[in-house]
């Protein structure tokens, strides 16, 4: 059985070692996404422009988010190669170093916020009730910044040494908390307060997710590997910084561009309507309710290949990532048909609006034939950071999200006159021709630093 800290990834069966770490991995990103979905059905108690509000501000959110993706991968690569080559003294002070880089870009990016937030709030939506509502949302989530930031470091580090199982305890925990402040926070308690109304849901997230940085901060701190640990490691050091910062910024910026896009796709719906931002808004949660396994298949990946790939061990690279493919080549054939079927009871949960419904419904039934190009996404993305090749990652989404998504969304909105599917029609498309080119890629890289994908 796989330990749960300081697993040993280059020995053992690969099977095992993705049970370990997926399994946990997507157990603990499907209570993040049942988190939202508690602020989505929340916000639906207060009025459709609270929704609408509430998938506008929390979409600006991941413009800060993008660069903990990307510092969490780097830390899963990084100190997963590390552990392979059996160099622990490297890991523990990359280790540190990514904790402190959490914290200096939380800083940095609360700041810029600042500006950025409005103005790209603004840029995207009409003025109304919906556009205050994201304003005033995101005012307050972006405090939350430093415990997403610092959180996605450590939780790269866990995973790099085997454990999977400490994000999602923390994950399981903060639902649990988001469940009870959102409607004392929103609400108030009868006789004791008022409560503070829709700012409730953000303070909820700022609380809860303080307390997953705090907690995953003290698991990094008892591994085997921070034992000779001191606080002067935490200092920021240039060198350290820029290794961390040139495999994090390229999966970061890969991130932000598939937000960007995203503001893209918000662009194009609001000339439809605050129903279609609000349609959208549910059915994107509700996909990644059948997106959580491929996901977590993605996230085991990169600790097991990073380990292999320190330690030399080729095939065992090529075996993990073709096993990634197969099981997630299952999950999406089980999967797809649950989109389709009950994609409608689905959202009718959250609102009883028809638009909002005939749009959502569209968008998850588009999205259930997609799951196998978001599965080559997904895993083809962690192979490439786990081969120190995340630069790859950036011309992928370049083409597929920033060129792709807005040239193809113009064909079926702007030339065939489509209604909001000409949406999905020009976001699918581009994402299956990106998995194309991201299928060519990963060949190459693979002849590269592994001989091959077949060898």
């Amino acid at each position: 059985m796989v330990s749960k800290i300081n697993a040993d990834l280059t020995i053992g069966p690969i099977p095992q070692h993705f049970r370990a770490l997926a399994i946990p991995a997507a157990i603990g990103m499907l209570f993040n996404t049942l988190y939202n979905i508690v602020d989505v059905f929340f916000a639906g108690m207060l009025s459709t422009s609270a929704q609408a509000g509430l998938a506008l501000g929390f979409q600006i959110h991941f413009i800060g988010l993008a660069v903990g993706v990307g510092l969490g991968a780097a830390m899963g690569g990084l100190i997963g190669n590390a552990l392979g080559a059996g160099d622990r003294h490297r890991a523990r002070r990359l280790s540190a170093q990514g904790i402190s880089f959490g914290f200096v870009m939380a800083l940095v990016l609360g700041v810029a916020s600042l500006w950025y937030a409005p103005a790209l709030i603004q840029l995207v939506s009409t003025p109304g009730a919906y556009q205050d509502a994201a304003i005033r949302y995101f005012g307050v989530l972006r405090f939350a910044l430093p415990g997403f930031m610092v959180a996605f470091a450590c939780n790269g580090i866990l995973q790099a040494h085997g454990d999977g199982r400490s994000m999602q305890r923390a994950l399981i925990v903060a639902f649990g908390v988001n469940v009870a402040l959102n409607p004392v926070l929103i609400f108030g308690v009868p006789g004791v307060w008022t409560g503070i109304g829709f700012d409730g849901l953000a303070l909820s997230t700022v609380i809860s997710q303080s307390g997953v940085m705090i907690y995953l901060i003290g698991q990094v701190l008892r591994l085997d590997t921070m034992a000779s640990l001191r606080p002067a490691n935490f200092l920021p050091r240039l060198n350290r910084f820029t290794d961390i910062a040139v495999q994090a910024f390229p999966s970061g910026i890969a991130f932000l561009i598939m937000i960007l896009a995203g503001f893209v796709v918000q662009f194009a719906l609001k000339g439809f309507g605050e129903h279609a931002v609000a349609g959208f808004g549910i059915a994107i949660r509700l996909e990644q309710l059948v997106v959580l396994p491929l996901q977590g298949l993605a996230s085991a990946l990169l600790p097991i290949a990073a380990q292999n790939y320190g330690a030399n061990n080729a095939d065992r690279v090529r075996e993990a990532l073709f096993y990634c493919w197969k099981v997630g080549t299952l999950v999406c054939v089980l999967a797809g048909p649950i989109l389709w079927i009950f994609g409608r009871t689905a959202i009718e949960a959250f609102t009883d609006d028809p638009e909002v419904i005939r749009v959502g419904l569209t968008y998850l039934r588009i999205g259930s034939v997609m799951l196998v190009v978001y599965m080559l996404h997904f895993s083809i993305t962690a192979f490439l950071q786990a081969m120190k090749r995340p630069i790859w990652s950036l011309w992928i989404s370049l083409y597929r999200q920033a060129f792709g998504v807005a040239f193809f969304i113009w064909v079926f909105v702007g030339w065939f006159g489509l209604s909001e599917i000409g949406v999905w029609f020009g976001t699918s498309t581009a994402a299956a021709t990106g998995a194309v080119m991201a299928f060519i890629v990963a060949a190459r890289i693979a002849r590269e630093k592994i001989g091959g994908l077949w060898a």
